[in-house]
């Protein structure tokens, strides 16, 4: 048994074990090629473009029938929509499709200094309203289920609560709607991002903004790596190691990297009304907020909403995303509380299973 070794054996075992693990890591790492570290995978067709954006339609899997109206995924600035189809066996994509959930996203691209100048106004009542006409005449409808994710969500809020004749339902997931309600949170490793960006002075922030244009995709994922010190300093050595002893492992790790890697630049102009005014001022939900000339009121959102959230989520914490429930006008109103973090909605096996079922099974009900 090890436990009885010599603790000059023991060291020596461990060594050992450690050179060979790190002999067959670099063995497997090698074989591996960019093809086979491969997200957003799943098949779709383009069905309508402007500017950066590009809308998809999702092709159905093999012998699944559509047993839903279209539903529109939308993701965020801040990262890409492949999170939400990372892998063959932990996607939402697919575990929806699985379900015969007719599915579409919208990709934004990647914002150049050219886009600086593009405000939440023009993703939310220009680029998301046309891909919301487009799936409209596409399936024959008049109105589509939205499935916000994080920043998408709020742009999902925001849409439905502009223009409520034309979502069916409303489904969020860890979205951000109180921006200070990490406050309420008796979690102190939750909301750091809150923290972070209430302490930054307005000028500040101008000026970052002025100086790139955009705020930088490298900047945002710093901040995020920041949150996790201990984890960003292991995962490229003994996280990575541990990994490549398997080649499936290997892949699900390569993977999330290739994610984290493709962060792009949000626009500037957006970005001010995201960190001043959403997280600083918190206006969406003192009723401030305004977009193309109107304010937003939470009161429209009168279509059946479900908000999904992470219970040990420190990006975005619980109550940011439970406060929504006492603004909207809908009495059909549902939560999911998830076990894990942030990025595990997506990723977690165990969590793959709950909100594919939840998501499924509320949408039938609402059919």
């Amino acid at each position: 048994m090890t436990d009885d070794l010599a603790p000059e054996n023991l060291a020596l075992k461990e060594a050992s074990d450690f050179y060979v693990k790190l002999t067959r890591g670099a063995k497997t790492l090698a074989q591996v090629k960019e093809a086979d570290v491969d997200v957003g995978a799943t098949p779709k067709t383009p069905i309508h473009a402007q500017d950066k954006i590009t809308l998809h339609h999702y092709d159905p899997l093999d012998g699944v029938k559509a047993k839903t109206g279209p539903v529109l995924i939308v993701y965020g600035l801040i990262g890409r929509y492949t999170m939400a189809d990372l892998q063959e066996d932990r996607s939402l994509v697919r575990n929806l499709l699985a379900r015969g959930v007719d599915l579409y996203v919208v990709d934004w691209g990647h914002p150049t200094r050219a886009d600086q100048n593009l405000t939440l106004d023009d993703y939310v009542d220009w680029y998301l309203d046309d891909c919301v006409d487009a799936i409209c005449a596409h399936a024959g409808v008049d109105a589509v289920t939205l499935l916000g994710i994080c920043e998408g969500g709020v742009f999902s809020t925001l849409y439905a609560a502009q223009h409520p004749e034309k979502v069916k339902n409303l489904i969020l997931t860890i979205t951000p709607i109180d921006f200070h309600g990490d406050e309420e949170d008796a979690d102190e490793t939750h909301g750091f991002i809150n923290l972070w960006t209430r302490n930054l002075e307005d000028e500040d922030i101008r000026l970052l903004i002025d100086a790139f244009g955009n705020l930088p995709g490298e900047i945002m994922a710093s901040v995020f790596q920041m949150m996790t010190p201990v984890r960003t300093l292991t995962k490229y050595n003994l996280d990575l190691i541990e990994a490549a002893s398997d080649e499936k492992r290997l892949l699900n790790f390569l993977r999330m990297e290739k994610w984290l890697a493709d962060r792009p630049h949000h626009p500037g102009a957006a970005a001010l009304q995201w960190l001043i005014e959403l997280y600083k001022e918190n206006r969406l939900i003192k009723g401030t907020f305004e977009m193309s000339g109107q304010t937003i009121d939470l009161e429209n959102i009168t279509m059946p909403v479900l908000n999904v959230y992470a219970l040990q989520d420190h990006i975005i914490p619980p109550p940011c995303s439970k406060a929504l429930e006492k603004y909207v006008g809908t009495p059909d109103y549902t939560e999911i509380a998830l076990p894990g973090g942030h990025v595990g909605v997506y990723v977690s096996g165990k969590s793959q299973g709950i909100v594919g079922d939840g998501v499924f099974d509320w949408l039938m009900e609402r059919q």
